[in-house]
């Protein structure tokens, strides 16, 4: 377009007035007659200062033309050169991204297998707590039903010996144990929620963190023959919602430090469940022997007891009989006594009638009155004996009422702790029993 030279339109009104004077021809009459085909027409000076200006107009255009061109060169090289940089440096910062987005979401994978470890530890330990409580039930109902049945206890046996001090210690050493075991077991389950909450937190992280991983991964398999890209044109304008790369950082870094406080709670506390297992069962074990110990002690003690007043028991007796033989032989010596009386008072009486001078005082007569003096001495004496005997065997009897009694209370104090406590206290549960397995 350039290459074509317009004519110039005839400017009637726009040449001087010299050339339009010098145009007329006013000799003839020819002249006359051509002079409206002469004005219609340029001059040669202005056909060639036409020319010259429709060549200078086009080698113009042209220059100008090849500059643009040159420079539509130069900025399609530039624009093609930094499109390919920028592009080349936003893959590589998605390729950064991605390993950055790789690095936490593995550091959270990590967090939550440990933290679902814990928690699983933490279940089977909760488990654990709850059976030990259970088990607890059973020592408790054992020790409650033995001091239950040394109540029954009767007479002196009803001393708060050291079965009675044991028992009562290992009630209140159960009691200790399970509200102990019940704390424990609050902290556990607690703990257990708190892990779920952070793995919770972790896992919606996670779950972010693998979708941007995709989507960004997605973006870098862009390029530019790809099929599937298409224009959006609002989405630079898109980012009032978008945090910063530290925002994003510390989100996760905040995750993490929570879920790695939840796991050193969880370890710490594990610890204190195994120790708490351990050393309630231990304690209750060992009380529990303890207890045993005092009974076995005390049965020992009761056998002895109840030997030596069965020994006693059987002395009392063999004197009991003795002395009813020797109240017998007393009687019957008083008895004996009495015709021996009969015959020296009837002699007296007899001799008590001798007449006048005869009635003296010889030798027969004082000897008849010693015999009487000293056979009812004897008699006296024999009677006092038998009094005696008889008050000891009436003391033997007693003695032996209150030996039998004993006797009995040690017989039952023996059936209520040995054949009832002791049988009972079979059924304790073992050490691992009581640690919850």
């Amino acid at each position: 377009m350039s290459a074509l030279v317009l004519p110039a339109r005839p400017r009637y009104g726009a040449l001087p007035e010299e050339t339009l004077n010098q145009s007329t021809y006013s000799g003839t009459s020819a002249a006359l007659a051509t002079a409206g085909y002469r004005s219609a027409q340029y001059t040669p000076d202005e056909w060639i200062a036409n020319n010259r200006a429709a060549l200078n107009r086009a080698a113009a255009d042209s220059a100008s033309a090849e500059q643009i061109q040159r420079a539509s060169r130069a900025l399609r090289a530039e624009t093609e050169a930094t499109a390919a940089l920028r592009q080349t440096d936003g893959t590589r910062h998605l390729g950064a991204r991605l390993q950055d987005i790789h690095f936490r979401r593995s550091e959270l994978e990590r967090h939550i297998t440990r933290l679902l470890t814990d928690t699983e530890r933490l279940a089977t330990l909760k488990r654990r707590l709850e059976k030990a409580l259970h088990a607890t039930e059973i020592p408790f109902a054992i020790a409650t039903d033995n001091l239950t049945c040394r109540d029954r206890r009767t007479g002196p046996d009803r001393v708060q010996d050291r079965v009675q001090e044991e028992l009562l210690k290992e009630v209140d050493l159960i009691k200790s144990v399970q509200a102990l075991l019940k704390k424990t077991l609050d902290q556990t389950v607690s703990q257990i929620r708190l892990n779920r909450n952070a793995q919770q937190v972790l896992e919606l992280d996670w779950s972010d963190k693998h979708e941007a991983y995709s989507l960004d991964d997605q973006c870098g398999r862009y390029c530019n023959t790809s099929t599937n890209t298409q224009h959006y044109a609002n989405s630079a304008t898109a980012q009032h919602q978008v945090c910063d790369v530290d925002g994003w950082m510390r989100f996760t870094q905040s995750n993490v430090a929570q879920a790695e406080r939840e796991e050193e709670a969880s370890a710490a506390l594990c610890v204190l469940c195994e120790c708490v297992l351990q050393e309630t069962a231990g304690d209750l074990q060992e009380q529990s022997d303890a207890v045993s110990k005092a009974f076995t002690q005390r049965c020992h003690e009761l056998t002895h007891a109840k030997s030596q007043l069965e020994l006693q028991l059987k002395q009392v007796l063999e004197q009991i009989g003795s002395q009813e033989q020797n109240i017998s032989s007393l009687q019957q010596a008083v008895f004996d006594k009495e015709a021996p009386l009969r015959v020296a008072q009837s002699r007296l009486h007899s001799r008590a009638q001798r007449p006048n001078m005869e009635l003296c005082r010889d030798q027969p007569q004082i000897s008849l009155l010693g015999e009487v003096e000293q056979i009812s001495g004897s008699v006296c004496a024999l009677q006092q004996q038998l009094c005696e005997a008889r008050d000891s065997v009436a003391r033997l009897e007693e003695s032996r009422m209150l030996l039998e009694k004993d006797i009995g209370c040690k017989t039952h104090s023996l059936l209520i702790d040995r054949e009832k406590c002791l049988k009972h206290r079979t059924l304790y549960p073992a050490v691992l029993t009581l640690s919850g397995y």
